[in-house]
Order: C-alpha cells, then sequence, then structure tokens
C-alpha cells in the first residue's frame, strides 16, 4: 500500500464524520447528526462527490456516504470538514452489510452512483442492483423509499431496468443520455470522478430513478436465473 494511502487511512480515524466499522448505530443515527431529518445514503460512494453535493443542496437532510475504501472516503469527509458541513457523513463498511447499521425504515432514499458495473455474468450478484441487494434496501428504506442510479455503463443501466420490470417496480424516471436533457434538477448536474472519467467509454451517463414495493423481492427468480444462463451461453459462443 502506496505512503498516501496509509497517510489518509491514518487520517480518518480521527475524523468525527467517518464512522469505521460502528457497532450500535442501528436507530442512533438521530444522536449522531442531533436531528431526525432524513437520511440519504450514497452507496459505493467513491469519493464522496454526491454525498458532499447533495448536502449542500438539501440541508434539510441528512447524507451518508458508504464505502469500503478508506483513502476513498478521505477526499469527500476532508472537504466537509473544511467546509463545516454538519449534515453530511461516511460509513466505512461493505455494502452487504449495510442492514446492520439502519433500522427498517430509517433510510428515505438511496443514491448508487457509478458502481463496478460487475460485467462478467458469473459476477452479476455482486452489481448493486442485483435482487440479493434490492432485499436488502428494502429492510432499510421507509415504505416506497426511492433508489437512483447514475452509471456509464449501459450493461448495468439495462440489467436494473431488466429488474425494475421484473419485479414490478415503479420506475419514476430513466434516461440513457441524461446530461443532454434540457433542465435537469440540481441533483443530476452533480458529477463524480468517476463520471469524468468515462471508465466505460459510453460518452453518455445512464440515469434510473426507481421505487421498491412493500413485498419482499423474490430471490431468485426463475426468470432471472434463465436470462443469466441465456447471457452466459452467449458469451461463451
Amino acid at each position: 500500500m502506496g505512503n498516501k494511502k496509509l497517510q489518509r487511512f491514518e487520517a480518518i480515524r480521527s475524523f468525527p464524520n467517518v464512522l469505521q466499522y460502528p457497532e450500535g448505530m442501528q436507530g442512533r443515527w438521530k444522536d449522531f447528526f442531533g436531528n431526525e431529518n432524513p437520511i440519504t445514503l450514497e452507496l459505493a460512494c467513491g469519493k464522496g462527490e454526491y454525498t458532499v453535493g447533495l448536502s449542500a443542496i438539501h440541508p434539510e437532510n441528512n447524507f451518508i456516504g458508504v464505502d469500503l475504501k478508506g483513502n476513498r472516503i478521505y477526499s469527500g469527509a476532508l472537504e466537509c470538514l473544511k467546509n463545516n458541513i454538519s449534515n453530511a457523513a461516511f460509513l466505512r463498511t461493505q455494502i452487504d452489510k449495510i442492514d446492520h447499521y439502519f433500522l427498517p425504515n430509517e433510510v428515505n432514499e438511496i443514491w448508487i452512483t457509478f458502481p463496478d458495473p460487475h460485467l462478467r455474468t458469473s459476477r452479476a450478484k455482486k452489481r448493486l442492483t442485483h435482487p440479493r441487494f434490492l432485499r436488502l434496501y428494502q429492510s432499510i428504506l421507509r415504505p416506497a423509499g426511492s433508489i437512483h442510479l447514475k452509471t456509464d455503463s449501459p450493461e448495468l443501466f439495462y440489467f436494473t431496468k431488466f429488474m425494475a420490470e421484473l419485479f414490478d417496480l415503479n420506475i419514476l424516471d430513466y434516461s440513457e443520455n441524461v446530461h443532454a436533457r434540457p433542465d435537469n434538477p440540481l441533483e443530476l448536474k452533480i458529477t463524480t470522478h468517476y463520471e469524468k472519467l468515462d471508465i466505460a467509454e459510453s460518452k453518455q451517463v445512464y440515469y434510473l430513478h426507481f421505487s421498491l414495493p412493500e413485498n419482499l423481492i423474490p430471490l431468485p427468480d426463475p426468470k432471472l436465473q434463465e436470462l443469466l444462463k441465456q447471457i452466459e451461453n452467449a458469451e461463451l459462443h
């Protein structure tokens, strides 16, 4: 590990707005923030551009960026400290453990911004919009809580859109080239480090906003399993 990474890992240990694998936080975020304002999560937050940006747009809400990479979290956390942003914080943990940190109905909204699309079919279950993750989100989101996905990966976008249609989720908004739309809200004008890199080289940003049903999403679903098998067979040939 490089010296810069080590310095950042050491620094965030003293940051009051960074919690690393904390215990006993379920139901206690109102104590941490000092209010009972709605909570929005940014999952796989990276450097936390959305956590920081949304906190400025919506000072009436609380925002928590979640990521495993402490050296990435450092950037957003430091910016918040320098600018006295008190309604944003960062949680270092695995996303598949997110239900360990929040009670049912404790989260108002989720943003997933430019996550690893895990393009290989064999890694589909690692996609943050796979049904196993959607079930996790259901366990902490308020009823009809919504999820925003921004990605430069057409594969992840269409996979997620298929999930929404397969499980009869309520699609609230979507775009195959969101930056080409006029009059986007301020939330969609926030750009992340990875958005600027355009790793997928798609030269466009896809956006999907949907809400989850009250009934638990089935897992595994035969239709999904059959689709993944078809895709895998196509890749092998």
